[in-house]
């Protein structure tokens, strides 16, 4: 059965493939283009949250903000599709006799008929009067960072048309108590790397973030302003009086009926200001709060706050939940439209790999302690040595029902650690009798030196500690609320370049539950969790060689210029698109007969004439200047000469843009050699470093398929081949094992001649734009220009290069093919043979110092005579 998310998903592929293409607003393009490979290094938004935002922007501007009930009927046109998509069963249909209006009556008002057909959630959602989507990703997939992205392209996006339909305000509702966590976590997106520079410097200075403070009764907002975002949580805001504690209006009321009062109208004012605001969307951080296991209760009080939102703000746009749980008891829930789940999380390498590393222990209550003491000797016997990749040692985490199975169970832990010659001093333990707040805050950085947190009702929920490698539920729990699940993957969260498994300790009985609360909240089996490994790994590359000379070449550049014809003088017709007038008619009622009254008409129609909206010549030739990027003298001068003084009517603008387009946007796409001298590694386009010793060092993340883990090749493993050659990053991550093979031989040939060669670079894993300049581009079966960068460059002292591409030998015939067609001034047709022309083409722009060989094999190895060229090429005068 496909599912809504499925379906976007393939529709927001489509869309991409189109460029973003949104009509009026496509500068939606720019951002997310940026946001996919922003400039430079640093913090880039991860391929699931790239998804989310953009279906979320797909929603928004292609489907124009759907209500979920109209979207399922878009997605699934047919009914039988439609009924299946949204779990309505055959029988639930047949109780109804097949009749549509009767079915969606039904679900939306009939208690029981939802209750015996399971579709309590399906109502939940189609009894709604607003769009509200949910984005569910997987813990460690950065929910709070999407909400981030989300707030600032929309106001982005609003800034850049101030009439279009974006959003202008934002209220956050953050999970339980963590309002000044998430608030700071918004705070430190770095924003600047999800939006282009031009649009990010208006962003930056225009948006304002505040969250509701415990004892005030306001919110230190202008009503009615915009570009704020609100963080809070429910009970802040929530439409209850009983939600606002004494500590929210002071101690100047002494009667219990003036104290009520007081709570009543904290609430009201909380609550009226965040509906004053115009453009409104509300954002609800780890939304499974909203469902949960309180679906009939808490629900209900959450819903009831939007829906006064949603009927007396200015307007409200549209609902956006995050979560990681995207079911209820179950029951998929029907606003999902993105889904990234624990499995994909691991199979990416975003959370850590657990595969075959939950270990479950038959014990009874009465040796819980027998089971802690296993379970210390385990972790220190597996992870005492692991650590992350900045030397944090690894920690592990023990969750207890109780504060006294803490005081019960510490001295056991002491003991064992004592037994294994480790130091008591590694032990946190934090719960209402023993607080040790500021501990447990620094618990996640280097310099702690606890490793074992004993935890009492803490560490569940949005705790993020990577070097978290182990998590132990000591105890069996009757009643749960996903405690079990939300504990025991606190040591999922990942970070690059680790290669260890995470473990989970615990008990038979918590096995059973944590099964359960997987599929009911993930739909996923631990039997599903448990051998799904990871697919993808990440990894730090470091720069070892800064200063490379560049490669000095002709190249030819392709230039898009404005053709001649278009360099004469603007010239533009006054619209004649004119407002038209109002008719304003009187009416009276009139008495008849009958019990009815009605409504006669007075006297004649009058014409009125309407003021039309209209702005100065200099303000329109601003923005026409900015959107056409022209010379704003020349526009303004044209307009000047056709209004004079008088202002421009809004009705005016789509013609005089037609106008300016039709004699000014006339391009073409021209070619000229130039000579240039082309950076192998640009040092902006690495992530900038200062180390213990004052020195700097250059970083990037990078990430790779796990079955080529073996071809990661470091130069501490290869020094003694490798000397001084090759290796200008650290590791070298290469793409096949003939690559890595050709590299060893040609190390081989250069020990024959070392005094001639510069140096050997791979250079086919280090493709992006920011990072290197050495590539070609060529232009695609799609019609477009992609880039490609040849796998190996051989340079000599004198300046000559040899290039080096390896192949497949599959390619060989269709490649050969497209070179003879290129010289016979035909295009070439396959992907491999288009890059070919083109490297052949620089090879023939450059004879006197560039050479260009394509090696083509078929196993892990390229012959002796294949790397003679190569042997040729550093022995020739």
């Amino acid at each position: 059965m496909a599912q809504l998310f499925e379906v976007l998903a393939s529709k927001v592929a489509t869309w991409r493939k189109s460029g973003y293409s949104a009509g009026d607003f496509n500068t939606i393009s720019e951002i997310l283009e940026w946001a996919k490979n922003p400039d430079g290094s640093g913090f880039t938004l991860r391929p699931p949250q790239i998804r989310a935002l953009e279906t979320y922007w797909y929603l928004r501007l292609v489907e124009e903000t759907p209500h979920i009930f109209e979207l399922y009927k878009r997605c699934f046109s047919q009914k039988a599709k439609l009924l299946e998509a949204l779990g309505i069963a055959d029988e639930a249909f047949k109780e109804v006799n097949y009749d549509d209006d009767i079915l969606w009556r039904q679900v939306k008002s009939n208690d029981d008929f939802a209750q015996r057909h399971r579709l309590q959630v399906l109502r939940e959602t189609i009894n709604l009067e607003y769009s509200s989507y949910i984005l569910a990703l997987a813990m460690g997939a950065g929910k709070t960072a999407l909400i981030g992205a989300i707030i600032a392209t929309e106001f982005a996006m609003a800034l850049e048309y101030p009439q279009g339909p974006f959003v202008q305000n934002a209220l956050v509702f953050a999970p339980g108590k963590t309002i000044i966590e998430s608030l700071r976590e918004l705070a430190e997106v770095p924003y600047e790397r999800i939006l282009p520079p031009r649009l990010f410097k208006q962003f930056a200075a225009t948006v304002k973030l505040t969250f509701t403070r415990d004892g005030d009764p306001d919110i230190p907002i202008i009503e009615r302003s915009f570009f704020n975002v609100v963080v809070t949580n429910t009970e802040k805001i929530r439409i209850q009086k009983e939600s606002i504690r004494k500590s929210d209006i002071g101690s100047l009321f002494a009667s219990e009926e003036k104290e009520e009062e007081a709570k009543e109208e904290v609430a009201n004012r909380r609550l009226t200001k965040i509906a004053s605001l115009p453009h409104l969307a509300v954002f609800s951080d780890e939304a499974h709060h909203t469902y949960g296991q309180a679906l009939d209760t808490e629900l209900k009080k959450v819903r009831k706050t939007v829906d006064y939102l949603h009927l007396n703000s200015p307007n409200l746009i549209c609902v956006v939940n995050t979560t990681g749980t995207p079911y209820f008891q179950r029951q998929p829930l029907r606003d999902v439209v993105a889904w990234y789940g624990l499995s994909e999380g691991i199979r990416d390498g975003i959370l850590k790999d657990i595969s075959e590393n939950i270990r479950a222990y038959d014990f009874s209550d009465d040796n819980v302690e027998g089971y802690v003491s296993e379970v210390i000797e385990d972790f220190f016997k597996d992870y005492g040595a692991v650590a992350l990749p900045d030397g944090t040692p690894s920690k592990l985490a023990i969750y207890l029902p109780q504060t006294d199975d803490a005081e019960r169970l510490r001295p056991v832990i002491e003991a064992k650690l004592a037994q294994l010659g480790l130091p008591t001093t590694l032990i946190l333990e934090h719960h209402t009798k023993n607080e040790h707040k500021s501990e447990f805050d620094r618990f996640r950085l280097k310099d702690s030196q606890q490793r074992i947190a004993l935890l009492v009702d803490r560490g569940v929920e949005g705790w993020n500690v990577p070097a978290l490698f182990a998590t132990c539920l000591a105890r069996r729990l009757k009643t749960s609320n996903n405690f079990v699940l939300q504990a025991a993957c606190r040591c999922l969260r990942q970070v690059p370049g680790n290669p260890h498994k995470a473990r989970i300790y615990l008990s038979m009985d918590n096995r059973s539950i944590l099964d359960r609360q997987l599929q009911e909240t993930y739909g996923e089996t631990l039997d599903d969790l448990g051998k799904t490994e990871r697919k993808s790994e990440h990894a730090i590359i470091r720069l070892r060689k800064l200063k490379i000379p560049k490669m000095y070449v002709r190249q030819l550049v392709r230039m898009v210029v404005r053709r001649r014809e278009a360099e004469l003088l603007l010239h533009l017709s006054k619209p004649s698109a004119e407002y038209s007038e109002i008719e304003q008619r009187t009416f009276t009622v009139s008495e008849q007969q009958s019990t009815h009254s009605v409504l006669v008409q007075v006297g004649d129609a009058i014409k009125v004439s309407s003021v039309p909206a209209a702005r100065d010549v200099y303000t329109v030739s601003t923005d026409f200047a900015a959107m056409y990027r022209l010379d704003f003298w020349q526009i303004y001068d044209e307009l000047k000469r056709l209004y004079g003084t008088t202002d421009i009517p809004d009705l005016h603008f789509p013609e005089i843009g037609r106008q300016i387009e039709e004699q000014l946007g006339v391009y073409e796409i021209k070619e000229e050699t130039i000579e240039r001298g082309l950076a192998l590694v640009k040092l902006e386009g690495f992530e900038k470093n200062i180390e213990a010793d004052g020195t700097e060092s250059y970083t990037a993340e990078i990430t790779y398929p796990i079955d080529r883990a073996n071809l990661l090749k470091s130069w501490n493993d290869w020094k003694e081949k490798a000397g001084t050659f090759g290796f200008h990053y650290d590791p070298y991550n290469f793409d096949s094992k003939p690559e890595a093979h050709f590299f060893e031989e040609v190390l081989g040939l250069v020990k024959l001649a070392p005094d001639d060669v510069d140096d050997i670079y791979f250079t086919g894993a280090l493709t992006d734009p920011k990072k290197t300049e050495f590539y070609v581009e060529y232009k695609g079966e799609d019609g477009n220009w992609h880039r490609y960068t040849p796998d190996f460059l051989i340079r000599r002292k004198d300046g000559k290069t040899l290039i080096v591409e390896i192949k497949q030998a599959r390619f060989e015939s269709s490649t050969n093919e497209d070179l003879e067609r290129a010289s016979e001034g035909k295009v070439a047709v396959s992907v491999e043979g288009r890059k070919a022309v083109e490297l052949k083409k620089w090879q023939d722009l450059n004879p006197e110092i560039l050479k260009y060989q394509i090696i083509y094999t078929s196993g892990d190895v390229v012959s002796r005579e294949q790397v003679e060229k190569a042997s040729e090429f550093l022995k020739e005068k």
